[in-house]
């Protein structure tokens, strides 16, 4: 089931948060975030010390994501957020999951 209503405009977004990201739980704390913000999509840690995920949602869902990722996790130290928007047609996410290093 998905959890976007119907007839509400979906957006995706690509973020890569470059800073000290890793090893401190900043995934497990960004997929419950995404949880109770009802963002899905999915995030993953890179080879090059990023955390990339992949977000969809409302606008503001997606702004107060990327608020967070940016700002809400107290361990994390973000020296830069890179945001792109994915240009439909998209795959559509029913969830927000963790995925494998890349």
């Amino acid at each position: 089931m998905n959890r976007h209503e119907k007839g509400e405009p979906i957006e995706t977004r690509l973020v890569t948060v470059r800073g000290t990201v890793q090893g401190i739980g900043y995934r497990e704390a960004c997929v419950r975030h995404a949880d109770v913000l009802g963002v899905t999509g999915w995030v993953r840690n890179r080879m090059d010390g990023a955390v990339e995920a992949m977000l969809q949602g409302s606008p503001e869902q997606l702004a107060e994501m990327c608020a967070w990722l940016s700002e809400g996790m107290s361990a994390a130290l973000v020296d830069h957020l890179e945001v792109t928007e994915v240009a439909p047609p998209f795959v559509r996410f029913d969830t927000f999951e963790r995925l494998p290093t890349l």
